[in-house]
């Protein structure tokens, strides 16, 4: 990556008087660095997002045709279109294996929920799910010509997800290749989850909407202190999944009390029944952090990135909570507790 040049098509300019800082590697193949320029140049302050060489694959498995444009500006251009605070794109530079943006500072939703009290708290989730809810209004239906319009959550999807547990998550973790019968009778138990989940009202879904993903860019507790980054890998999906992405991240504790009301505040804005909404809660729960716990250890023994191995314990436990509370559902704790006894043995 050539910065000299990156910077000299964005102001017009040579541009000698900069410092550039490579931010920490995270689980995305995308790497990030901050530049900050001489006080004359406007903007000042950027980010950096380098490309890596195969720039249009996402970092997940997304149903649908591969895209012809990187998903990153496809839905950051219809979302801002959209009204939503995403950051501003100062340069295209694709070609050259980069993107030069808005740079939003430093303070993530997680680090500031981090250092607030339990009733601050509880107000900063609020205003993070009434941006949700304000998302979710203005992208449904998704907008021809956003990618997330040609992406589904669909049954392949979500089996495949659940498969990445399997593999990683029960399977490479413990050394060990389920036994044919077990991984038959987890096959039949997974394809019900799927279809079942499969079947829930569809709506936009950011596909990684939780604490890491937001920046917090005003010091009020209301949503127009947010913005949401990471936004690439986004699809029509169940209605809920971004709320269990939120409640229900790997990184934070959310209480179950908290969450509660915290799900009926976004039910009641859109229109839902909160019981309905719990029970769908509860079953992409299940999906979605099954999925995480694998995708942990693929991170680690493949990508070569061991960080996000302390979550994994938290991930299952959002696992065996959702299945303590969803009924008609004893066959998949059953199944889990024989596939993945360290982890589900106790259900």
């Amino acid at each position: 990556m050539d910065t000299k040049a990156l910077l000299k098509r964005l102001y017009g300019q040579e541009v000698t008087d900069f410092e550039m800082t490579s931010l920490p590697q995270d689980a995305s193949n995308r790497r990030y660095h901050r530049v900050v320029c001489g006080p004359d140049m406007s903007p000042a302050r950027l980010m950096i997002m380098e490309l890596p060489d195969d720039a249009l694959a996402s970092d997940e498995v997304t149903a649908g045709d591969a895209p012809v444009e990187l998903p990153f500006l496809n839905l950051q251009r219809y979302m801002a279109d959209a009204g939503l605070p995403v950051p501003e794109i100062y340069l295209d530079a694709v070609s050259d294996g980069a993107v030069l943006l808005e740079d939003l500072g430093d303070e993530s939703f997680v680090s500031r929920i981090e250092k607030v009290s339990a009733e601050a708290m509880e107000a900063w989730y609020g205003a993070a799910v009434d941006l949700m809810v304000h998302m979710h209004d203005r992208m449904w239906p998704v907008p021809e010509g956003c990618l997330a319009s040609t992406r589904a959550f669909d049954y392949d999807l979500l089996r495949w997800e659940l498969d990445h547990y399997r593999e990683w998550g029960a399977e490479a973790r413990n050394g060990r290749t389920l036994d044919p019968d077990l991984r038959s009778i987890l096959d039949r138990v997974f394809n019900d989850l799927a279809n079942e989940i499969d079947a829930l009202p569809p709506g936009f879904v950011h596909r990684d909407y939780q604490s890491r993903n937001l920046m917090v860019t005003g010091d009020a507790p209301v949503f127009q202190s947010l913005t949401i980054i990471d936004f690439q890998d986004a699809l029509v999906g169940p209605r809920v999944y971004d709320l269990v992405a939120l409640l229900n991240d790997s990184y934070v504790d959310v209480p179950r009390e908290m969450q509660t009301r915290i799900i009926s505040r976004y039910a009641v804005a859109r229109g839902i029944d909160p019981e309905e909404l719990e029970r769908e809660f509860d079953l992409v729960t299940i999906q979605r952090k099954l999925k995480d716990g694998g995708r942990f250890v693929f991170i680690d023994q493949v990508k070569g990135n061991p960080k996000f191995l302390p979550f994994i314990e938290t991930s299952f436990r959002r696992v065996r909570s959702a299945l303590e509370r969803l009924p008609g559902h004893d066959d998949l704790g059953a199944i889990l507790a024989k596939v993945d006894p360290e982890n589900f043995g106790s259900i």
